[in-house]
């Protein structure tokens, strides 16, 4: 195990206060069993209609249930929704009510401009001690807060960098403020992230590999071709690029929503996180409805417990995507599929994975299903010098998971120290 060491004296504690809020989970829970009573006159005369596939099934169904009394198959399912109603319900409590709050030591911030921060999990090389590390610089998504990276004292991933001997950075965007609102993905990359490449070079006086995590991951390949020459190496963490090579149901219908979603970006000038977070849950609608329920069954003083209480808060501190880059995402990215085109420009140049030259590895989870495998394993291909490794995480797993360390940190910190 990498050696521990002590956060620097800079960092000061980051606690989260006040009530959680109810998941939006809740009202998508209480459509799926509403929709099993009102399902059930279909089911007695054997018809779905919506799928006809199902016709000999249901038929076979309608038969049985012409020999039981109806009344009592009524009670019965009621019985079964209100039971499961009942312990979904009684997760969501739980966790409302649970005492984890968020209390990590907060990063150094080495490095701001308006709401973006680069926090540093590393002393000032001039202060500290130790052998220079190699720095890392780590981009996170703009839809999630990048403290996903840094969730907990045990699932921290730009703690254990730095535990390892790495000099880590993260870029924190931030909820879009005034300024913000109007950036576009040029402004983020050549501005924001520019400038914090530039700061990591001040300070650290060596060459960062850049690791992007998800959408971080598909800005850093339009930065890493513009900062070839300062950067050591690219690492993708489940970073899309083929939005058309396994289109999820929300990409396929996603067209229809731009209409609705455009107009609140026209009145708010942003895209709001409720918004942003209707559209996840569309990958599956029942996943709120399981996890809480299954939540209700854990000792609340587990471990898992915990683990479960952290990640929700994460997911339900969410932030908003700026208007002109939600819209370039949704209808330059998922509609027209600009990046694996050749389409996408990021200042007027079109973004081009062959021309990247440096060492790259693609970590692409086989059980991601917000960013599917064939997306990611497209830019893997694209990229002329890239390893590929597929660990058996998903999404968030991968780096927040239990088993994150052994399966994908461990791996790429080999990776990093290999680095010419």
């Amino acid at each position: 195990m990498p050696e521990k060491h002590s956060p620097p004296p800079q960092m000061q504690a980051q606690t989260r206060l006040g009530p959680r809020p109810l998941p939006l989970h809740l009202a998508i829970a209480a459509m799926t069993l509403l929709t099993s009573r009102g399902a059930l006159p279909l089911l007695r005369k054997g018809s779905l209609d919506w799928r006809p596939e199902l016709a000999a099934a249901a038929e076979k169904l309608r038969q049985s249930a012409a020999a039981l009394d109806e009344k009592q198959v009524e009670r019965a399912l009621d019985a079964a929704a209100a039971k499961r109603w009942g312990a979904f319900l009684d997760g969501v409590l739980r966790y409302r009510r649970h005492p984890y709050r968020r209390a990590l030591p907060e990063a150094r911030t080495a490095w701001q401009d308006g709401t973006t921060r680069l926090l540093a999990y590393a002393p000032p090389q001039r202060t500290s001690h130790r052998k220079p590390g190699r720095p890392v610089l780590v981009v996170p998504s703009l839809i999630n807060r990048g403290y996903i990276l840094d969730l907990t004292e045990q699932r921290s991933f730009m703690r254990d960098l730095a535990a390892r001997g790495f000099r880590p950075y993260l870029v924190d965007w931030g909820q879009p403020g005034d300024a913000e609102r109007g950036f576009t993905l040029t402004d983020y990359i050549a501005g924001r992230l520019d400038a914090a490449l530039e700061a990591v070079l001040d300070e650290a006086g060596a060459k960062p590999a850049l690791v992007g995590y998800c959408m971080g991951g598909t800005m850093s390949v339009a930065m890493t071709q513009r900062r070839q020459d300062d950067l050591s190496g690219l690492a993708l963490l489940a970073a899309p690029w083929d939005f058309l090579a396994d289109p999820t149901p929300v990409t396929a219908a996603l067209p229809g929503f731009l209409p609705a979603l455009n107009a609140a970006i026209g009145t708010l000038g942003e895209l709001p996180t409720d918004m942003i977070q209707a559209l996840f849950l569309g990958l599956d609608a029942h996943l709120g409805y399981r996890k809480f329920r299954a939540f209700a069954a854990l000792d609340p003083a587990s471990e898992k417990a915990h683990a479960f209480v952290a990640l929700e808060d994460w997911l339900n501190d969410g932030v908003a995507l700026a208007g002109p880059v939600a819209r370039e995402c949704m209808e330059g990215w998922y509609v027209r599929n600009d990046p694996a085109l050749g389409a996408w420009r990021v200042a007027g140049e079109a973004v081009d994975p062959a021309t990247i030259c440096l060492p790259a590895l693609a970590m692409v989870p086989a059980g991601d299903r917000i960013v599917p495998p064939a997306s990611s394993l497209a830019l893997a291909a694209a990229l002329p010098n890239a390893t590929t490794l597929r660990p058996a995480q998903g999404h968030i797993g991968m780096m927040a998971g239990g088993a994150a360390a052994k399966q994908v940190w461990d791996p790429l910190a080999d990776w990093l120290k290999n680095l010419d």
